[in-house]
């Protein structure tokens, strides 16, 4: 009877039994999935690679160019994952031209133009170069396991979509910049440290050397940029141009992966392409300096005075076979005075809505007036109809008084820079422009204009 009683009990316990045996299962998985969540990640999970022996880096330096965007160079970086068996630049150089050319220069201007990081497979990277026929230089970077890991783990937060754009910087922000900046980080501020002393050049001079090959540029460049360029960079800074940064990390040291010892942080050298470099131009100032001055004694030896009487309508002063040198001094007014108004209205627009300092407060403007577009336009008239222009009681008065402002700007300008009292370096404009400038504006006046009475005489 008492064993009926046990056994009918111990039935009825039995379901509770399995419950709990079931619960207990679930207790013990939900523990175990506590404690894998709470250990440290896997290398793969975390982003760190798995084996930084098979991970090496290059520095890719690419030589100047000949075009106005690729006269500074390019660097970039390779990464050669030999576990994943993947072969990719990165390259800091990249910017969309998104809604065609005129909107590109107008957000550069206003200094709104974004650049992107853009990976690409270095075969079709190489190619591209190749095709610009410019040389390639590829050199190993020797990095220690960790280093490997803290810079694959930079390229691979740029290489996510929200951290792609950056706002570009010729001097202090670009595609050389990046990869001084994440290398400097890699090594502890090894590179900063290396370069902390003044590197005794200018902005400018840097400027005027990397477009040798693109006078007009260099020159137009020397106009409009202010005296921010003026400073001596210092040696950080001067690692905004790639050959710069190449030479400065060949004189570092690293870590040699195969003994632990310290060597050269520059690990395998070699030329991957070969081109002949752009070859300078004639200097631009003494080209036209000498071009001027010659177009200037010719048109001296072509003035003749010219009879007026009462009634005349013709200027006091003339050139010999008018047709011909009163159109060609048409077609050259035209051109200087049109130049001249345009680097003018650049420097003052560029004041006000340019995001651009180094384009602001220039000494320049002294020189080169955004009003000197209406002598462009007073100077078709010389072109067309080999005429000068007549003067009236209305308009005579402003072109007076602009001439003798422009005159006295003249020679301001070259007093100030005779003086120092310029922080921006405008020697070679008042040595080589500002003169036939001025003797541009004299011919100007003594033959381009004609009072519309004999008694109005403007001389």
């Amino acid at each position: 009877m008492v064993v009926t009683m046990f056994r009918r009990g111990f039935l009825m316990l039995d379901p509770l039994r399995r419950l709990a045996g079931q619960q207990g299962a679930l207790l013990l998985f939900l523990l175990t999935l506590v404690v894998h969540a709470a250990q440290p990640a896997s290398g793969a999970e975390n982003g760190a690679h798995e084996d930084p022996s098979k991970l090496d880096f290059y520095l890719i330096t690419v030589d100047v160019g000949n075009n106005v965007w690729d006269n500074f160079g390019h660097s970039a970086l390779r990464v050669v994952d030999g576990l994943a068996g993947t072969d990719t630049i990165y390259n800091w150089g990249v910017f969309e031209v998104r809604d065609g050319p005129v909107a590109f220069a107008y957000d550069f201007f206003v200094d709104e133009l974004e650049y992107r990081l853009a990976t690409q497979n270095t075969r079709r990277e190489i190619d591209n170069y190749r095709a610009q026929r410019r040389s390639v230089w590829q050199d190993e970077l020797r990095l220690s396991a960790a280093q490997k890991q803290r810079l694959l783990a930079r390229l691979n937060w740029n290489r996510a979509p929200e951290n792609w754009y950056y706002d570009y910087d010729y001097f202090f922000d670009n595609c050389t910049t990046r990869i001084r900046d994440y290398l400097n980080e890699t090594l502890d501020g090894a590179i900063s440290a290396h370069v902390a002393k003044v590197a005794g050049t200018t902005f400018r001079e840097q400027v005027r050397s990397h477009y040798a090959s693109l006078q007009p540029i260099s020159f137009s460049l020397d106009v409009i940029m202010n005296s921010n360029l003026d400073r001596e960079m210092s040696g950080w800074e001067s690692l905004f141009l790639p050959l710069n940064l190449r030479a400065s990390l060949a004189e570092l040291k690293g870590v040699n992966p195969q003994d632990g010892l310290e060597a050269s942080f520059f690990g395998r050298r070699e030329m991957l392409l070969n081109y002949e470099a752009p070859a300078p131009q004639r200097d631009f100032y003494r080209s036209a300096s000498l071009t001027a001055l010659c177009l200037t004694l010719y048109f001296l030896l072509m003035l003749r005075r010219i009879r007026r009487s009462y009634f005349a309508t013709h200027s006091q002063l003339g050139f010999r076979a008018m047709s011909v040198n009163f159109r060609l001094f048409g077609g050259l007014s035209f051109v200087l005075f049109g130049v001249s108004g345009v680097y003018g209205t650049l420097m003052l627009g560029s004041w006000f809505f340019s995001g651009h300092e180094d384009l602001h407060h220039n000494a320049n403007l002294l020189l080169f007036w955004p009003t000197d577009l209406l002598g462009a336009v007073i100077a078709l008239r010389w072109l067309f109809l080999a005429q000068p222009w007549y003067l009236t009681n209305n308009n005579k008065p402003f072109t007076v008084y602009y001439f003798f402002a422009k005159f006295c700007a003249v020679i301001l300008y070259c007093f100030a820079t005779a003086f120092g009292f310029f922080e921006q370096d405008t020697l070679q404009i008042a040595l080589f422009i500002a003169p036939w400038l001025f003797a541009l504006g004299l011919l100007s006046w003594l033959v381009g204009f004609d009072a519309a009475r004999g008694s109005d005489s403007i001389l």
